[in-house]
């Protein structure tokens, strides 16, 4: 996972990840949204946002700076989108990341 590159997108208007709350917007819970490849988190926006995909940019990030950001920010975890059409994702917390 370290070798790894990921991509997130963050929003040009206030600087915030896309994230989740799978069990629901009122949880404390949050996963920090992250793709394979560019196209995919371009494709996920496509999909289920297309009014939204002005207001966000594709950026990358090394596998080794994942936790010290979640850590920063206050994510639960990642939310690792490996369908960006479906969509299906992957929830990991934190503490189960190397």
């Amino acid at each position: 996972m370290y070798s790894n590159v990921y991509y997130l997108l963050r929003s040009r208007q206030d600087g915030r990840h896309l994230a989740a709350r799978p069990d629901g917007p009122e949880s404390d819970l949050t996963y920090l949204l992250i793709f394979q490849a560019d196209h995919e988190a371009l494709s996920y926006l496509s999909t289920h946002a297309p009014e939204m995909r002005d207001r966000f940019a594709v950026e990358s990030m090394p596998a080794y700076q994942l936790k010290d950001m979640l850590a920063r920010w206050g994510f639960t975890g990642i939310g690792l989108v490996s369908d960006p059409s479906l969509p299906k994702v992957d929830f990991m917390q934190q503490d189960g990341l190397s």
